[in-house]
């Protein structure tokens, strides 16, 4: 099948050179990654196995790297990508019912140029915003274990939270995505009492040693060859619930919910919709 990697920082000419290479190449390690021996099992059995409606595809069944804008201000942060969705794909939130409400709200905020995302190739593109997963295999039953999740939030998702030096807000889809956010991004990483997750639950992930303003703090070295240098971090965790079939079907969840939180997203970046709205 297509290599994702074919579309994956169309638009990396809006960020910095050194940090969309960088960014290139831990998405080409990400999907090569073995490292959960269960986690590998399961989604090359789903591969092959596929669900009847898709009998006819070649399945992605690999790790799914992040996806989006590489000088994204939002970071939308979910669990893990779907068996038949991202892990059939190649693109997170890419061929299912979840991805279907996220890119369509993405679109209304003004982070997509399009509501829809199908597959690699569709034209999708996203601006200002980067979309990701604490988890990057699809795992049985929905279900990664803390082992999993603590190894691929070391081994992916720190590194790329570095690279996307642009961030000031995390989205956590879920309560699985916000002990996740917090412990990546919280002050301390993650030391300090994480806070009540909720939907418009809003959280500082600006400690006392790291103030909330952009650029603030002294700045460290890239781990992956970013550059030499790079801002402090987000400085705020924003809460909605999981954009899945359940929430959504139950009513759990509604559109104007969601929108509400990409909503306030744009607030605290800064960024107007004007100015930030994808083309």
């Amino acid at each position: 099948m297509a290599n994702p990697e074919e579309h994956r920082h169309r638009r990396a000419g809006r960020g910095d050179g050194d940090a969309c290479a960088a960014l290139a190449r831990l998405s080409l390690e990400v999907s090569a990654c073995r490292a959960c021996p269960r986690l590998v099992a399961w989604r090359e059995r789903v591969a092959v196995e596929k669900r009847a409606a898709y009998a006819d595809e070649d399945y992605w069944g690999r790790p799914v790297p992040g996806f989006g804008d590489p000088a994204a201000r939002l970071l939308v942060l979910g669990l893990a990508p779907a068996a038949h969705g991202g892990n059939r794909t190649g693109r997170i939130f890419t061929g299912d019912r979840s991805g279907d409400w996220l890119y369509a709200a993405l679109h209304r905020a003004g982070y997509a140029n399009q509501p829809t995302s199908v597959a690699v190739g569709d034209g999708l593109e996203l601006t200002g915003a980067w979309v990701t997963a604490g988890v990057r295999c699809a795992p049985p039953d929905n279900k990664p274990t803390p082992a999993e999740r603590d190894r691929c939030v070391a081994n992916w998702l720190v590194p790329e939270g570095d690279l996307l030096r642009d961030l000031r807000v995390v989205m956590a889809l879920g309560q699985f995505a916000w002990d996740v956010a917090w412990s990546r991004f919280g002050p301390g990483r993650g030391a300090a009492p994480r806070p009540r997750f909720g939907h418009g639950a809003e959280a500082s992930l600006a400690g006392p040693e790291r103030p909330s303003g952009r650029g603030a703090g002294p700045e460290r070295p890239s781990e992956r060859g970013a550059g030499p240098e790079r801002p402090s971090g987000p400085a705020w965790l924003l809460g909605s619930y999981h954009v899945s079939q359940q929430n959504t079907f139950t009513k759990k969840l509604t559109e104007p919910m969601l929108d509400a939180v990409l909503a306030r997203a744009r607030e605290l970046t800064g960024a107007g919709t004007d100015r930030h709205a994808a083309r």
